[in-house]
């Protein structure tokens, strides 16, 4: 039985290798190499998802990180249960949730920024790292309309540490009435491993629990 679930097992992955289309696709200095695991995905789908990235990652790597990877490969996986995520070079995105919002594209604009900020382990907090990146998709985004995706007006159960938009927006307010140069900043000592809570009172002024006090009296971006 082992030996016959091991063999099903290699003969899965080898169909799965077969069907799998792999791309290239080359602009200036940038290269993306599309692995697609599912024969049912929109190819309209596929196409957005390209555009998107061309059009997104290189204005990140721009402002954020110059010594970013430009070579990266994008594989949409028939058997991630997730929505996406990114690591060393690589996003991988679900097909089943492609099939379910096949109007998120600037998925591939937030794992695309996740690429780019490149944190060592430990570098800070997991709510900087998500905040920053929806803050870049919300900044850089082609189409978060189309998604349905926007950054939430603050209520009384948010707070600065509830990662993704509602730290997002936060960042984007911060940046717009105190710091311009904050999100950067940030961004570059996290990457840097110089983050420390102290750097809110460095940069704004203020300690980030004073910061967030300050926006819900006025959370207007």
């Amino acid at each position: 039985m082992k030996h016959l679930l091991l063999s099903l097992g290699l003969c899965l992955g080898t169909v799965t290798a077969v069907l799998a289309q792999s791309e290239t696709h080359t602009q200036g200095k940038y290269i993306l190499t599309f692995v697609n695991q599912d024969p049912a995905l929109n190819p309209t789908v596929k196409q957005n998802l390209i555009k998107a990235f061309f059009q997104t990652y290189p204005a990140e790597t721009k402002r954020f990180n110059k010594k970013a990877v430009k070579d990266v490969t994008v594989t949409i996986d028939t058997a991630y249960t997730g929505v996406a995520y990114a690591h060393e070079g690589k996003i991988t995105i679900s097909s089943a949730w492609l099939h379910k919002r096949p109007t998120d594209i600037d998925v591939i604009t937030h794992e695309g920024m996740h690429l780019v900020q490149a944190y060592p382990p430990d570098s800070g907090p997991g709510w900087i790292t998500e905040g920053i990146a929806d803050y870049v998709r919300h900044t850089f985004g082609v189409d978060n309309a189309g998604a349905n995706w926007s950054l939430p007006e603050p209520t009384d159960k948010h707070n600065f540490d509830n990662s993704y938009r509602i730290t997002a927006r936060f960042l984007l307010w911060a940046e717009k009435h105190v710091n311009k140069k904050l999100v950067n900043e940030l961004d570059a000592r996290m990457r840097q491993k110089t983050y420390t809570p102290a750097a809110w009172k460095e940069l704004t002024g203020k300690t980030v629990e004073e910061l967030w006090q300050a926006y819900k009296a006025n959370p207007k971006i």
